[in-house]
């Protein structure tokens, strides 16, 4: 396998002069720095040894310039305890204990289902309400960097998301993208990570070995090496909008930029790297300040949102799919245990919750709502109408039939009064307000995204309301039944006007994706950002612990930053 060298020749190569002077001549064990003065001065601690160890104490000196990547979790992804302060105490749980821990691992994973399952619908919206809530930087953390510690990954916020699911990847970019060249035989060489990225095979990311996809250079990875990459996490309250989060995002950004201009560093801007919901977060704030962000990118983003939210507000979390074995419909099934198995335990968490609801298909989604109508023969589909084709005006019907919503599920806890459906109105008309006039189409200049379209991970591009019939019913008395009485899994008894009574069934998913976003709502970046990546291989939580989207994802933060740095 040939590597890439070549000699240290200028003193602005400031890693390569830093590897060609200390890492050749003697044996050293790295040591994690612990603290940045106010004058930029670096401090660590070791141990002292007896002169037979000639191991010594190394201390990586990071460029001055800075750029922090900042992981934004998606829906879900991030952990959330109650308030230990303010005003709005949460009713079930006492300050500071948490309230949405996703598990990590198998065991802890049944133990979380096992809880979730016992807890009734109004237990569920006094312990998801989204105002007595705060992010929870105490998660796990399950891997430390070399040249890290425990207290430094903590305070960059590693423990507010989820470790399963982006532990590997945050590990993974502090080691990476911090150590791009090494010394052999005199001469610097491209670290056997980018190495690896260089070789991986550009069809697993859906594209070839030219434009983007080309591999990166000695001389890129050169400018790139001119930057320390401080790797941050950002967890936020899903519950709240997207909108609340963005304002979130944008104080952190700052105050990280800050952080670092005090201690004598340059930094000016930061990389976004972003998951499913995450992306619509930073979307929203690197509008806001497009100035401080260099590059985004973007995985798996749901950009026009995803009809399985409106099946799990509708029915329930889904618990099967087809095509899947019985170990993944097992863990399918438990992870509705968790979120939520039955519109009665979805619909008081999700209907008051604008984050939630702003996963809702937008505005700009293709047509995704069916009735199916099965006869002896030939079977048929009517597309079910939104008011004005407005779907934020549909979320907002809680009289037809086919409604994402049942008023009488929204607030079992009592907290409403009275105001329920005033309450779901205005949670809906802030997920409006935020797809509509705040987000729209906006990408950042400087971004890529890949997603998935895998026809083993099956996903809801539509969604369809299935009955069998002995006789056809005309459309528009489709359009006008009247929901006579709900059975479990979600099917619905609908009276049909001058028609029969039919018994609506949930369909399963429909079309190629991650098992949570369609490719429809993958691809949309396609045209708006400048390159996306169709990509087959993974699930949609398991997006950053696939190798191939992690390579991906490395080497786009490099090729991106070479129009900033």
């Amino acid at each position: 396998m040939s590597r890439s060298r070549f000699s240290p020749k200028t003193p602005s190569d400031l890693e390569s002069n830093i590897m060609a002077k200390n890492g050749a001549s003697e044996s050293t064990r790295p040591v994690p720095v612990t603290a940045i003065d106010k004058d930029g001065n670096l401090h660590a601690r070791t141990a002292l040894s007896p002169k037979i160890n000639t191991t010594r104490a190394s201390i990586a000196v990071p460029p001055s310039k800075i750029i922090p990547v900042i992981v934004i979790a998606g829906i879900m992804g991030s952990n959330l305890r109650a308030s230990s302060s303010g005003a709005t105490k949460n009713q079930e749980l006492k300050p500071g204990e948490a309230a949405w821990r996703p598990p990590n691992g198998k065991i802890a994973g049944l133990n979380e289902a096992s809880k979730w399952s016992k807890r009734t619908p109004d237990i569920r919206q006094k312990i998801l309400d989204a105002d007595t809530l705060e992010v929870d930087p105490s998660g796990e953390i399950q891997k430390i960097p070399k040249r890290s510690n425990e207290d430094t990954c903590r305070a960059r916020g590693w423990g507010e998301i989820h470790a399963d699911s982006y532990g590997g990847l945050l590990f993974t970019l502090e080691e990476n993208l911090n150590r791009t060249f090494a010394v052999s035989s005199g001469s610097v060489e491209m670290e056997s990570a980018w190495e690896d990225i260089n070789e991986h095979d550009r069809a697993a990311w859906g594209t070839s070995s030219g434009g983007i996809g080309a591999a990166i250079t000695v001389d890129e990875l050169k400018k790139f090496a001119a930057y320390h990459y401080p790797v941050y996490a950002f967890g936020y309250n899903w519950l709240q909008s997207n909108e609340v989060s963005a304002a979130r995002l944008r104080e952190r950004i700052e105050s990280i930029v800050a952080s670092w201009v005090g201690t004598k560093h340059q930094c000016a801007k930061v990389m976004l790297v972003t998951h499913s919901m995450g992306g619509i977060v930073a979307r929203a704030c690197a509008k806001q300040i497009p100035e401080k962000i260099a590059g985004v990118v973007h995985g798996v983003m749901p950009a026009l949102g995803a009809p399985a939210c409106y099946r799990r507000l509708a029915c329930g979390t889904e618990s099967s799919s087809p095509g899947k074995g019985k170990l993944d419909v097992y863990a399918m099934g438990k992870f509705a245990e968790i979120a939520g198995a039955t519109a009665d335990e979805t619909t008081p968490v999700l209907a008051l919750s604008p984050g939630p609801l702003e996963l809702l298909p937008t505005h700009l989604h293709p047509t995704w709502l069916f009735a199916q109508i099965k006869l002896p023969k030939d079977p048929y589909s009517v597309e079910l109408n939104f008011p004005g084709k407005n779907p934020y005006k549909f979320y907002k019907d809680f009289e037809c039939w086919y409604r994402a919503i049942n008023l009488a599920l929204a607030d079992p806890a009592g907290k409403f009064k009275g105001v329920a459906e005033e309450k779901v109105v205005g949670s809906v008309s802030q997920a409006e307000k935020f797809h509509t006039r705040l987000l729209d189409t906006y990408y950042h200049p400087n971004t890529a995204a890949f997603y998935c379209a895998d026809p083993q991970q099956l996903s809801f591009g539509s969604y369809q309301w299935i009955a069998t019939s002995s006789k056809a019913v005309a459309p528009p008395y489709l359009q006008t039944g009247t929901v006579t009485s709900y059975a479990f899994g979600g099917g619905r008894n609908v009276s049909i006007a001058k028609g029969p009574m039919l018994f609506f069934e949930p369909s399963v998913q429909d079309a190629a994706g991650d098992g949570t976003v369609p490719t429809s709502s993958g691809q949309a970046p396609t045209g708006r950002v400048l390159h996306t990546f169709r990509t087959v291989g993974y699930d949609h939580q398991g997006a950053y612990k696939n190798k191939a989207m992690l390579a991906l994802t490395q080497h786009l933060i490099v090729k991106l930053l070479q129009k900033v740095i």
